[in-house]
C-alpha cells in the first residue's frame, strides 16, 4: 500500500484529500497513496538528499 510522506512548507495547508485529488488524473489508481503523513521536516543528507531509509524505517507497517 503505497504511503506519501510530505512535509509542507511554511503557510500551505493542504490535506491529504487534496494531495490525492491532484493526484488523481495524473497517477495509475494503484499508485495513489492510501494514506498521507505530514512531517515537520524531511530527513537529509549532509548534501541535501532525502534520506529515504530513514523514511521507510520510521514508517515501516
Amino acid at each position: 500500500m503505497p504511503l506519501a510522506v510530505a512535509a509542507l512548507r511554511d503557510g500551505a495547508s493542504e490535506t491529504a484529500e487534496a494531495i490525492r485529488a491532484h493526484l488523481d488524473g495524473r497517477l495509475a489508481k494503484y499508485k495513489i497513496p492510501r494514506d498521507v503523513v505530514f512531517v515537520d521536516e524531511l530527513p537529509r543528507t549532509a548534501s541535501g538528499k532525502v534520506r529515504k531509509a530513514d523514511l521507510r524505517e520510521r514508517f515501516a507497517r
